[in-house]
């Protein structure tokens, strides 16, 4: 069975771009434990040191979605693409 690319794609690139939103909305709320959880999601014990301080603006969101939209849709694509081909 072959996959739409493109339909698979905009599929992924809209759920990435949602768990995204979510994400940054817990980020804002809760920023410490967020950086907390991100610290056991890497096994890093001093995550604050690399993180520093965790702020949220409206640019950094949209310039955020638009990058975890284009790079989800770029590789999603490709899987589509390589998917098709080995079928």
């Amino acid at each position: 069975m072959e996959l739409n690319k493109n339909k698979f794609a905009l599929a992924a690139a809209h759920t990435m771009g949602i768990f995204y939103a979510v994400c940054a909305v817990f980020v804002a709320l809760m920023p410490d434990f967020s950086l907390r959880l991100f610290g056991w999601l890497v096994h890093l014990v001093n995550v604050d040191k690399f993180a520093g301080d965790v702020s949220i603006t409206l640019t950094g969101f949209v310039i955020g979605l638009v990058q975890v939209w284009v790079y989800t849709y770029v590789g999603a694509w490709i899987f589509g693409w390589l998917h098709n081909r080995s079928v």
